[in-house]
């Protein structure tokens, strides 16, 4: 069951994702001759608004194939008036852009949902505390509610951690401990951690762990709007500096998974519940719409550098430039898919 809900999940976003594709390229007066989910062998096919929509054996992908844009050979053109070619880079760009967007809106509509349904966080209650640390010396102990620090009210264990990591000098904590509110100041200590990205780096810390109790957001509809548009702006952060962290072999090549890993993941979060799956699916849609940004020919953003050469030096890239660029593109393409799949069997066997 968990597998066929991650492939619905992938599918559902591969489908929003084209589906920007298509509408923009519609609006611009762009024929769709096809628009497909899935690669491969075509299972079922109708034809709609000039359309032929399909979907395929493989449901790893899809593609809009607008007139006179191929892929495998950009040389390939039309210059009928419904032709991706006619359109000036501007409505390229145009057409290129609203697949990614349409992954962050999706992205930004899925944290919507998940904070109707009143999503679980950590509370700021206090599980362990190491021995002769800043906590420890403080007199903190295990059960112990932190509810503001320096008159900052206090909700959730994150702004507990932001307000610590960020501190300048000695904190004044109150804790609610048996029912009684007491203060307790101590002064957070420059210590050895690992961040999201698995880097070492020293991080201000009071030595405590979570005791793993959470509660339920109960949000205002403007808070809503706030949490999705927080976690949807988190989330592209954090992806796009995974992505630079990787070029730049701050992170190592073993980090990065493929598509098993997705489904695997996926399949994980549907046997926590409907809210897990939310979350993981709006986290792959920003995965989508950043990935599809790179500047790598065959992806979108290698379409949008073409299109931004265009609209600055007033000329087309040569067809033979062209060609070059989208193979060497392709060939990147494979082997980022390569190693990622690489990786997801090593960990599988592992």
């Amino acid at each position: 069951m968990g597998i066929v809900v991650s492939l619905l999940v992938l599918s559902a976003l591969i489908f929003f994702h084209e589906l920007g594709h298509y509408i923009a390229a519609r609006m611009m007066g762009v024929s769709v001759e096809v628009f497909s989910i899935g690669f491969g062998k075509r299972f079922y096919t109708f034809k709609k608004w000039n359309t032929e929509w399909s979907i395929s054996a493989i449901p790893l992908g899809g593609y809009v194939r607008m007139k006179g844009q191929d892929d495998s050979d950009p040389t390939k053109k039309s210059y009928d008036n419904d032709s991706y070619n006619v359109k000036t880079p501007t409505q390229k760009i145009f057409i290129l852009l609203a697949g990614p967007a349409f992954n962050f809106i999706l992205a930004f509509f899925l944290y919507f949902i998940i904070a109707l349904g009143s999503p679980s966080v950590l509370s700021p209650v206090i599980g362990t505390v190491v021995k002769d640390s800043p906590a420890f010396e403080a007199g903190l102990d295990a059960n112990d509610t932190i509810t503001s620090i320096n008159g900052v009210s206090i909700t959730t264990w994150k702004e507990m951690a932001e307000i610590i990591s960020q501190s300048e000098g000695s904190l004044d904590l109150v804790i609610k401990r048996d029912g009684f509110l007491e203060h307790k100041i101590l002064t957070p200590k420059l210590q050895d951690a690992q961040n999201m990205f698995g880097e070492n780096v020293k991080r201000k810390m009071i030595g405590i762990s979570s005791a793993g109790v959470t509660h339920k957001l109960e949000l205002s509809p403007s808070e809503t709007l706030g949490y999705a548009t927080e976690q949807t702006i988190f989330a592209s952060t954090m992806i796009f500096t995974g992505v630079k962290k990787l070029l730049f072999g701050e992170v190592p090549a073993k980090e990065l998974g493929g598509v098993i890993s997705i489904v695997k993941l996926t399949s994980d979060a549907t046997e926590t519940g409907w809210m897990s799956v939310l979350f993981f699916a709006a986290l792959i849609s920003v995965n989508l719409g950043v990935l599809n940004l790179l500047p790598i020919p065959a992806l979108d953003g290698g379409h949008i550098m073409f299109n931004l050469y265009e609209l600055i030096f007033k000329r087309e890239a040569s067809e033979a430039v062209m060609m070059k660029f989208t193979i060497a593109g392709w060939i990147i393409l494979f082997g980022l898919m390569g190693l990622g799949l690489y990786n997801d069997i090593n960990r599988l066997v592992g």
